[in-house]
């Protein structure tokens, strides 16, 4: 299966891309098993995801919990924490 990842903010400048392409084995997976398999790929993305609480994500432009699907040619895209002022 492959899935087009997104990133955005400060989690664009720790990776040091806007985006990425990621294959996986099987037809589905979840949002949090994606995560989990670009923590694996080790840095940048291990420590751009070092506190995962604290990251959301969201599947086909729509915000999703960590047990969200995530099927062949979906969009994952993951933001950091944001504040404002």
């Amino acid at each position: 299966m492959k899935i087009r990842i997104l990133y955005f903010a400060a989690l664009r400048d720790a990776v040091g891309r806007a985006s990425d392409t990621l294959e996986l084995d099987g037809e589905r997976t979840t949002l949090a098993a994606v995560r989990e398999a670009l923590v694996a790929q080790g840095d940048p993305w291990a420590g751009a995801f070092a506190n995962l609480k604290r990251v959301r994500g969201a599947v086909n432009q729509t915000m999703a919990d960590d047990d969200e699907p995530v099927a062949d040619g979906d969009e994952v895209a993951f933001f950091p924490p944001v504040t404002g002022g």
